[in-house]
């Protein structure tokens, strides 16, 4: 499996395909994280930009392969591991870029309460802020994983239902990832961090479950 990562760690830096989903998630925290603003509101900013650059970054790394090199790749390790080690390298991809986006909230936001009033224990709150991010990331990538290959083979498919997917679990209420932004959002009315454990269970299952599904397909369709 490490071979595996390396492999497609290379093709990933290789290719370039990266650079739209780093540049999309860096605009999008120049453009919400302002200098000065409250850190929660911030941090929760933050961790909703990952879920669309994740749901992107895992269909580049699912799809980087040309079929001929997948297929010897499939022949070598087994087309289940070759996928998990594709899902994987989005996965680590978008830890650092959560890592990068906790980093930019601390250094810029002012550490309290919507009203400026409260004081907000930095710490803390950029754990719950990382946690925040990592719950919106695994859920972007169960999202990717689900809606492209092996699932959906179209690229007229894929696209939009993953595009679509991540709209509406960033807004629903009914969602991880919304429960998450929402509760450092309504924290930070009051100065009181919410640190959201249930929701990075409940997508660390949802990942695990989504990717296990798409690498259980791709061996059978190959």
């Amino acid at each position: 499996m490490i071979a595996l990562l390396r492999y497609q760690t290379a093709l990933l830096i290789g290719s370039h395909r990266w650079l739209p989903p780093v540049i999309l998630y860096a605009a999008w925290l120049a453009i919400g994280v302002q200098s000065g603003g409250p850190i929660l509101d911030a941090f929760g900013y933050a961790a909703g930009g990952l879920l669309p650059a994740a749901v992107w970054l895992t269909r580049v790394c699912v799809t980087n392969e040309p079929p001929a090199a997948r297929n010897c790749a499939a022949a070598a390790a087994g087309p289940g591991r070759v996928h998990l080690a594709a899902v994987l390298t989005a996965a680590g991809t978008g830890l650092l870029l959560a890592l990068l986006g906790t980093a930019v909230v601390v250094l810029l936001s002012d550490p309290r309460s919507t009203d400026l009033q409260v004081a907000v224990p930095v710490p803390p709150a950029a754990f719950a802020g990382l946690l925040a991010a990592l719950v919106c990331l695994l859920m972007g990538i169960a999202i990717g994983a689900l809606s492209n290959w092996p699932v959906l083979r179209s690229t007229g498919w894929s696209i939009p239902t993953g595009l679509l997917a991540a709209l509406l679990l960033l807004v629903l209420g009914a969602s991880p990832a919304n429960a998450a932004v929402s509760g450092l959002v309504t924290g930070s009315v009051h100065g009181t961090i919410s640190t959201p454990w249930l929701p990075l269970a409940a997508t660390g299952l949802l990942a695990a479950a989504a990717t296990a599904a798409a690498c259980a397909l791709s061996s059978r369709r190959g």
